[in-house]
C-alpha cells in the first residue's frame, strides 16, 4: 500500500513537472531568443542557451521604439479599466445579491448570457459609436468600451452570496445608506475577490492586441501588444533578438503581478465558489 502511494504521488509529480515544462518551454525560448547574437538565432541546430550574453538586444529594444511609452500606456488603461469596472461591478453586484427588486432574475440571467458573448461580437458596433463620438484615437477609446464587466458582476456576486444578511441589517440598523455599506463593509470583506478580478482584467487587458489594432493608430497611444508590432514593422522582422527582447519586457510585468497576488488571487477564487 505505501509503495503504491508513493509510486501514485511520483506519477502525479512527473505528469506536473511535465505540464510545467511544456508550458514554461516557449517563455525560456523567448528568453533565450533575446539574449543571442543574430547569428545564433538563425543557425541550423537548436541551441537552447546562448554561447555568449547579447545584453544589447535589451538596449535596441528601448532606443529603437519607445517602450517606456508603451509600458506606461498600458498601465494607465489597465488601471483605468480596472478601477471603473470595480466602481460599477461592486454596486451592481451587491444589489444582485442584497436587495430584492422587481425583475432581479431577469437581470442575472442577462449577466449570464453576457458572459457567453465575446466582446469582439461588439467591436464593430463600438467602433462605429465611438467613431461618431470622435473618440477614436484616445485613452478613452482603449478604456470606455471595458467599465462595464459582466465577469466582474458574477464574480463579485458570488462573493456577496457569502456574507451573512444579517451583518447588511445591522450596518442598515446603524444608519449606514446602502452606498456606505457597500464601500465600508461589502467591499473590504470581498478583497480577495477583487484581487482575484484585478489579476483576471489586468491580465486580459494588457495582453489585448485585437481591440487596440482597431482602436488607435498613433504610437503615442499603442499599448505593449500594439507596440510590438510598430517595433517589427520598423525592424522588418530581421531583429528578432531586439523584438524578443520587447516581448519579455512586456511579459515580465505580469508575472511579478501573478507572482505577488497569488495567494489572495488563489484564495479570492476559492471563496467565491462556496455559494452559488
Amino acid at each position: 500500500m505505501i509503495a503504491a502511494r508513493y509510486l501514485s504521488r511520483a506519477v502525479s509529480l512527473g505528469l506536473l513537472l511535465l505540464g510545467a515544462a511544456i508550458i514554461l518551454l516557449p517563455f525560456f525560448w523567448m528568453i533565450s531568443l533575446s539574449l543571442k547574437p543574430a547569428d545564433e538565432i538563425f543557425q541550423d541546430s537548436i541551441q537552447l542557451l546562448p554561447s555568449h550574453f547579447e545584453w544589447n538586444n535589451y538596449v535596441v529594444a528601448f532606443t529603437k521604439m519607445p517602450l517606456w511609452r508603451f509600458l506606461i500606456n498600458g498601465i494607465i488603461v489597465c488601471c483605468g479599466i480596472l478601477i471603473l469596472q470595480i466602481l460599477i461591478a461592486v454596486p451592481c453586484a451587491y444589489a444582485l445579491t442584497q436587495r430584492d427588486f422587481r425583475g432581479k432574475a431577469i437581470v442575472m440571467g442577462m449577466v449570464l448570457a453576457g458572459l457567453l458573448v465575446p466582446y469582439h461580437v461588439t467591436a464593430i458596433p463600438l467602433f462605429l459609436g465611438l467613431s461618431q463620438l470622435r473618440l477614436l484615437d484616445s485613452y478613452a477609446a482603449l478604456i470606455l468600451p471595458f467599465i462595464a464587466s459582466v465577469f466582474g458582476i458574477f464574480l463579485f456576486r458570488q462573493f456577496f452570496a457569502t456574507i451573512p444578511k444579517d451583518l447588511i441589517d445591522a450596518a442598515r440598523v446603524d444608519g449606514l445608506s446602502e452606498m456606505s455599506i457597500v464601500w465600508r463593509i461589502a467591499f473590504p470583506l470581498a478583497w480577495p475577490a477583487a484581487t482575484a478580478f484585478a489579476v483576471f482584467s489586468v491580465v486580459a487587458h494588457w495582453n489585448d492586441l485585437f481591440w487596440p489594432l482597431i482602436a488607435v493608430s498613433s504610437p503615442e497611444l499603442a499599448t505593449p501588444p500594439r507596440g510590438i508590432l510598430f517595433f517589427r514593422d520598423v525592424e522588418a522582422g530581421s531583429s528578432f533578438g531586439p523584438l524578443m527582447a520587447a516581448t519579455a519586457i512586456v511579459t515580465a510585468p505580469l508575472v511579478l503581478v501573478f507572482l505577488m497576488a497569488q495567494r489572495a488571487f488563489i484564495q479570492g477564487l476559492t471563496m467565491t465558489g462556496l455559494k452559488g
